[in-house]
C-alpha cells in the first residue's frame, strides 16, 4: 500500500486562496535558524515538501542558494510566480520526499517543516535517510515531527506502528500521519549531533510538535 499520498490533498489545497491562505508567512523559529546557518557561512538550502513557499522564499531573500521540493505542481507553480514577484531566485523540483533527485552532500541547510510524518515508518525513514544523505558533513537540518502527545494521536484507524488515519476527515488527515516520541525521533537520525530539540505546542491546543535542528556529522 502507498502511504506518501498527503501531497494529494495539499495539491488541492494549493489550488485555492483558502487553502493558502495559513501557509503563506515563514515560521519565525524558520527564520531564525536560517539566519544563524547563514552568518555561520551557509551557502545552499533545500526546503523538502516546500508546499506554495513560503520558507523558499524566505531562504531566498537571505541570500542563500535556494533549492524547494515538492510533489505538488500547484505549490510549486505559486512559488514560482511569487518568487518572480519578489525578484528572487529559486530552483524548484517536483518529486518525493523518499527519493530527493539531489546529490550526496549537496546542501548547508535542509529543512522540512510539517510534511516528512507525512507516510507510514517506511516512508518515514526513507525521507530521514534522504535527508541525511543530501545534507553536507557540518551543515545544519531542521524538521518537525508530530509529537506522540498530539490530541489526535491513536484517533482514527492505525495502518501500521503510531501511523493513523482518519477516513472521511477533511484536508489531509484522511491521508497517514505518523507519530514519534523525542527517543524515536533521534533515532531516525543518527547521522545527526542535536542543537535543538523542542515538544512545542501549536496556536491551537493539544497539537504538540517536535521542533528539530541539528548538525550533520561525519
Amino acid at each position: 500500500m502507498t502511504t506518501d499520498t498527503a501531497h494529494i490533498a495539499w495539491n488541492a489545497a494549493w489550488a485555492t486562496e483558502e487553502g493558502r491562505a495559513a501557509w503563506e508567512t515563514p515560521a519565525p523559529q524558520v527564520v531564525d535558524a536560517l539566519t544563524a546557518a547563514k552568518l555561520s557561512g551557509a551557502v545552499s538550502a533545500l526546503d523538502v515538501g516546500c508546499g506554495v513557499g513560503r520558507h523558499a522564499l524566505a531562504m531566498a531573500q537571505l541570500g542563500f542558494e535556494t533549492t524547494a521540493l515538492d510533489a505538488s505542481d500547484n505549490g510549486l507553480e505559486m512559488l514560482r510566480g511569487r518568487a518572480g514577484a519578489l525578484g528572487v531566485s529559486v530552483n524548484t523540483r517536483q518529486g518525493m520526499m523518499t527519493a530527493l533527485p539531489f546529490a550526496d552532500a549537496a546542501f548547508d541547510f535542509t529543512l522540512s517543516w510539517n510534511v516528512i510524518y507525512h507516510g507510514d515508518p517506511l516512508v518515514v525513514h526513507k525521507t530521514a535517510a534522504e535527508l541525511t544523505r543530501v545534507t553536507k558533513p557540518g551543515g545544519r537540518m531542521l524538521i518537525t515531527m508530530l509529537s506522540k502527545r498530539r490530541h489526535d494521536y491513536g484517533r482514527g484507524v492505525e495502518v501500521a506502528k503510531d501511523t493513523f488515519v482518519q477516513p472521511g476527515a477533511p484536508g489531509d488527515k484522511s491521508h497517514p500521519h505518523f507519530f514519534v516520541g523525542a527517543a524515536d525521533l533521534l533515532a531516525l537520525f543518527p547521522g545527526f549531533e542535536t542543537l535543538s530539540l523542542v515538544d512545542n505546542e501549536g496556536a491551537k491546543s493539544g497539537t504538540w510538535h517536535f521542533e528539530f535542528l541539528a548538525t550533520r556529522v561525519g
